[in-house]
């Protein structure tokens, strides 16, 4: 039997504090996110990719910072 794309797929655990997982929680209410794992999997893809492209660089990687301290993810 021909196992699934997603089947096939690995995932881990982090831990993130649960006041952040709430705040995140209450930001994907009403959008197309169905958990917070999908939205936080979503906004770090987006952030390598924006350091991978050279947007973090100079007065973009500032913004990127400030977009990961407001989720708890930079100190």
């Amino acid at each position: 039997m021909a196992k699934t794309a997603a089947s096939r797929r690995k995932y881990t655990t982090i831990t993130i504090p649960s006041v952040l997982f709430d705040k995140l929680g209450d930001r994907i209410k009403g959008t197309g996110f169905s958990s917070v794992s999908d939205y936080a999997t979503y906004i770090l893809r987006e952030t390598l990719a924006d350091m991978s492209t050279g947007k973090a660089k100079g007065k973009d990687r500032s913004g990127v910072v400030e977009r990961l301290h407001s989720l708890g993810y930079v100190g």
